[in-house]
C-alpha cells in the first residue's frame, strides 16, 4: 500500500510539473508528501496550515481535476504538519478547505441567470468564505467604509447606504469588504438571496443572454436578488449595452428596497464612460474610500497571518516588511506566501536576511536611513510637543513619555549606544537603560501603547 500512494502521488506531480512554471512547482508541490491514501482519503504532510491556505487558493483548480483523474471524484484530502517547527508532538491535521455553512449552496441551487429560479428559491451566492469581518485589519485607512459595511451588514433593513460605492486602488481590500458584507448579511439570514458577482462575469452573461435570446431571464433573475455585490463596475466603461441592462436592475432593486453593494478602481467622477445616468444613481447612497494601507494596517495584517499560520516572525523582520511593502494588503500577502515559501523551499528560518533577499527582489526598498533627529521629530510630532521639550529636565507626564519612547526607538533603530543616548537626551546610561526596559514588558500588554510604537515607526520610516 506504501509503494502504491506514492506512485499515485508521483503521477499527479507529474500533472503538476507539466502544467506550471518550475519556480511554482518548485515552491508549492515539492514541499509536499503523500503519508497514505485509501478509502478515498488522501493524506498529504505540509509544512503548515498557512500553506495549506495559500496552496488552495492559487490552485484550486488543477488540485481537483489532477486528484479526480488520478484517484477518484470522490477523494477528500488531509493536511498534516507541525505547528512548530520539527516539533511532531504539536501536529495537526485539516481537511481540504470548504465554503462555510453560512455561505455554502444547498444542493441544486443556481448563480446562472439562464436557469428559472423562484424568488424562494436558494442561490449560490458566490462568496469566498475566508473573506469575513473577523479577517479584516482595520485602522485609520479603512475605517470609515469598514463601519458603513458593517452597519449594512448588522441590519440589512437600513437603506441609508443603498448604494454603498466602496472605491481604491488595487489591493487594498475592496473585495474583501463588500464580501464581508454579504457573508453577515447570510450568517444573519440564511434565506437571504446574497449574490456577488464580477463586473467581467455580469457582461459575459448579458452577452450571451443577448446571443441566445434570453435577455429577459438575465434580467429576471437579477432583479429577484436580494443583495447584489458587483466588484470592479468600472469594467462596464464603454458597455453601453450592458450599462443600460444594469441600469434597469439597478431601478428595479432600488425601488424594491434591496441593498447594492458596488465597487471601483475609481470615484464616481473620474469613471468616463460610463453614463450620466448610472453615474447619478451611484451617487444617490454612500461612497467610501479604501486608501492605502497605513503602517499600522500593514502590521496588524503581518501579525493576523502569521498568527493564523503559527508562525513566529521576528519583529524586525514585521518592521521591516511593513515598513518596506506600502502600496497594497494584497502586496503585502504576497510577500507573505513568498517569505514563507522561500523559507520552506531553503529549509531555513525567516529572519531580518532572508526578508531583505525577498523583498530586493519584489519591492523598491525605502532606502530612507532613520537617525536619532527623525526620531525625535516622530516622537514629538505624535505626542504634540515642541522638539526642545524632550531635551528639557521636565517630568510632566507626555514629555516624560515622549522622552522614554526616543530613549526606545533610538536604541532600536539606530547604532547608537545606551551611553550616546543618553549623553544627546542630558541623561545617564542608566536612565535610558531603565527607559528602554519599561517599555519592552508594557509592549506585550498595553494596546494603546502598541499603537503609539506602530504610529511613531510608520510616521518615521515615511
Amino acid at each position: 500500500m506504501e509503494q502504491d500512494h506514492n506512485k499515485l502521488w508521483e503521477r499527479c506531480l507529474a500533472i503538476f510539473r507539466d502544467n506550471l512554471p518550475p519556480e511554482q512547482f518548485d515552491a508549492w508541490f515539492k514541499p509536499i508528501a503523500s503519508l497514505s491514501y485509501a478509502d478515498n482519503k488522501l493524506n498529504l504532510s505540509v509544512p503548515s496550515q498557512f500553506f495549506v491556505e495559500q496552496f488552495e487558493d492559487r490552485y484550486i483548480k488543477l488540485i481537483a481535476k489532477t486528484l479526480f483523474k488520478v484517484y477518484s471524484p470522490e477523494v477528500k484530502i488531509f493536511y498534516h504538519f507541525n505547528v512548530v517547527g520539527n516539533e511532531p508532538t504539536t501536529g495537526m491535521t485539516i481537511e481540504s478547505a470548504k465554503p462555510s455553512a453560512a455561505v455554502a449552496p444547498r444542493p441544486g441551487v443556481t448563480s446562472n441567470p439562464f436557469r428559472a429560479a423562484q424568488p424562494q428559491d436558494d442561490i449560490d451566492a458566490q462568496l469566498n468564505p475566508r473573506y469575513t469581518f473577523e479577517n479584516y485589519c482595520i485602522s485609520n485607512s479603512n475605517h470609515v467604509a469598514r463601519s458603513i459595511g458593517e452597519a449594512i451588514a448588522d441590519d440589512p433593513k437600513l437603506k441609508t447606504f443603498n448604494p454603498l460605492f466602496i472605491f481604491g486602488s488595487p489591493g487594498v481590500g475592496k473585495t474583501h469588504l463588500i464580501q464581508a458584507i454579504g457573508i453577515r448579511i447570510k450568517e444573519k439570514n440564511p434565506t437571504s438571496r446574497v449574490l456577488y458577482v464580477t463586473a467581467r462575469l455580469f457582461e459575459s452573461q448579458y452577452t450571451t443572454a443577448v446571443s441566445r435570446g434570453r435577455i429577459n431571464d438575465f434580467i429576471n433573475f437579477y432583479q429577484s436578488i436580494d443583495v447584489l455585490i458587483l466588484d470592479d463596475i468600472q469594467d462596464l466603461i464603454g458597455k453601453t449595452g450592458t450599462q443600460g441592462t444594469f441600469f434597469h436592475i439597478f431601478n428595479h432593486l432600488q425601488l424594491n428596497q434591496k441593498q447594492i453593494i458596488l465597487s471601483s478602481d475609481t470615484r464616481p467622477s473620474l469613471m468616463e464612460g460610463m453614463e450620466k445616468r448610472m453615474l447619478d444613481r451611484f451617487k444617490w447612497g454612500m461612497t467610501a474610500e479604501l486608501e492605502k494601507p497605513d503602517y499600522k494596517l500593514r502590521r496588524e495584517v503581518l501579525s493576523l497571518k502569521a498568527n493564523q499560520e503559527g508562525l513566529a516572525i521576528p519583529e524586525d523582520v514585521m518592521d521591516y516588511i511593513a515598513g518596506n511593502v506600502t502600496e497594497s494588503v494584497r502586496e503585502l500577502e504576497g510577500i507573505m506566501v513568498s517569505l514563507v515559501a522561500h523559507a520552506t523551499v531553503m529549509k531555513r528560518e525567516i529572519d531580518l536576511d532572508l526578508a531583505q533577499r525577498v523583498l530586493s527582489n519584489a519591492v523598491k526598498i525605502n532606502r530612507k536611513q532613520v537617525n536619532f533627529e527623525i526620531i525625535t521629530q516622530a516622537v514629538s510630532a505624535y505626542y504634540n510637543i515642541e522638539p526642545d521639550q524632550i531635551f528639557t529636565k521636565s517630568r510632566k507626564r507626555n514629555i516624560s513619555d515622549a522622552r522614554q519612547m526616543v530613549m526606545f526607538l533610538a536604541k532600536k533603530h539606530t547604532k547608537l549606544g545606551l551611553k550616546a543616548i543618553g549623553t544627546r537626551l542630558g541623561r545617564t546610561h542608566a536612565t535610558v537603560l531603565y527607559a528602554c526596559r519599561n517599555i519592552d514588558e508594557r509592549l506585550p500588554i498595553e494596546k494603546q501603547l502598541q499603537d503609539d510604537v506602530s504610529s511613531i515607526e510608520g510616521a518615521m520610516l515615511r
